[in-house]
């Protein structure tokens, strides 16, 4: 890395730390116009973003990518109104920062409390979304943190232009410019560098493949928020109502192959007839969806061998595994063992069975009768969401508004003096 893409970075991560300050200080009206006026922005400039979208679609596609990489990186009007969606539910969702929580009185007779305040400067790494510039960058700033965004190389033209309507909406509300930047020089060597960069950024969220989130995991002296994979199972219950077990399942694999809310292997109760079963199976055949299946349920419905692999992958694409189990204590033992504590489903008119899967199953999100493709800060009411944690500290499962906080003790005195 020579030394003028080093001072790129440098400056950048300078006027980050100076607009923090501001940033983390400025009210819930300042904030809200601020993302309005963005929205608008996006609203209006819709050609523009598609314009710049086709140069980067165009790129892609001359270079060896997985289809769901190329799904994630158009952008449409779908996804621009989606895009807008998102900013407008973060301007009503309530402000975290400054409330105060748990006031109590200690044994000395001073108050103790809790306020929750921005965590800082936010570094967010991700691979082919153009959305995440403008749902990452909203939650930040209504959090009343910064952004420093370093998107992949394939989909820069289409990050340039939102983050441009993005600084549009700082500057109308008065804010510093620099409260939302994306790092526009390309070299990956940068990433290398961001990551050690502790005493200038507080979190980095990275949102891409399981190759890049290692990488930075195992690198990073900032702390990271993160998930490796999005490793998701069906479970359908002896007790499952079969008409919804079916809808369920199928959509779970198949709203959208390349998320990591996607359904990558679904358990059936040994109990519930061959005809279901059948059923089921052919439902997936019917949407092309390549079934490999464990030793009996291959045996008996004439599907591909499943071997171990096929239970830790997260195929991102229309292939399924398929195993017969027990009963819901052997389901619970399958993803455990095997899963990636992302999203996991029951579907069951079974209260016991609920509670045992709901209980046990040690995932950031568990669910009951639902697709795990509701795994979604936008679905949770979050409003848009800068990733998912796996993690177990400091945030787990789709992180928005509150997971881009922290919290410090406000303790309130009198003269008090200890003893």
């Amino acid at each position: 890395m020579n030394d003028e893409n080093l001072s790129d970075l440098t400056i950048l991560l300078k006027q980050a730390n100076e607009a923090k300050e501001i940033v983390s200080t400025s009210s819930l009206e300042q904030k809200n116009h601020a993302l309005k006026a963005a929205a608008e922005s996006i609203n209006d400039s819709r050609e523009t973003l598609k314009s710049a979208n086709d140069i980067d679609m165009e790129e892609a596609s001359k270079k060896d990518l997985l289809d769901s990489f190329i799904d994630r990186l158009k952008l449409n009007d779908q996804r621009i109104d989606s895009m807008i969606s998102g900013i407008y539910k973060v301007i009503d969702l309530n402000d975290p920062v400054g409330q105060i929580t748990n006031k109590t009185t200690s044994p000395s007779g001073f108050l103790v409390s809790k306020m929750r305040v921005p965590l800082g400067v936010i570094g967010i790494i991700y691979e082919s979304r153009p959305n995440v510039t403008a749902d990452a960058s909203a939650l930040c700033l209504k959090s009343g943190n910064v952004s420093v965004l370093r998107g992949g190389s394939e989909a820069i033209s289409s990050n340039k232009a939102i983050e441009q309507c993005m600084i549009e909406g700082l500057t109308s509300a008065e804010l510093p410019k620099n409260s939302i930047q994306l790092l526009k020089n390309q070299d990956r060597a940068l990433v290398a560098e961001m990551i050690k960069r502790d005493k200038e950024i507080d979190l980095i969220i990275p949102r891409g493949g399981k190759n890049l989130i290692q990488v930075i995991a195992k690198d990073s002296s900032v702390p990271v928020l993160k998930h490796y994979d999005g490793l998701c199972h069906v479970y359908i219950d002896e007790m499952a109502d079969f008409k919804k077990a079916k809808e369920i399942a199928l959509n779970a694999k198949t709203y959208r192959y390349g998320i990591c809310g996607a359904m990558e292997t679904l358990l059936i109760s040994e109990k519930i007839s061959s005809s279901v079963i059948l059923e089921i199976i052919n439902t997936f055949k019917d949407q092309k969806v390549e079934i490999r299946g464990c030793e009996k349920t291959s045996k008996n419905f004439d599907i591909s061998l499943a071997n171990e692999a096929d239970w830790t992958s997260e195929y991102l694409a229309p292939i399924l595994s398929i195993k017969t189990v027990k009963d819901v204590n052997e389901a619970i033992e399958h993803i455990n063992f095997y899963g990636s504590g992302h999203t996991d489903c029951i579907v069951t008119e079974d209260e016991k069975a609920k509670e045992v899967f709901l209980r046990k199953v040690d995932s950031s999100s568990v669910m009951h009768n639902l697709p795990t493709c509701f795994a979604d800060g936008f679905e949770y009411g979050l409003g848009a969401e800068v990733g998912i944690s796996t993690d177990k500290l400091h945030a787990r499962g789709p992180v928005g508004l509150e997971g881009l906080t922290s919290e410090k003790f406000i303790v309130e005195g009198n003269g008090q003096l200890r003893a």
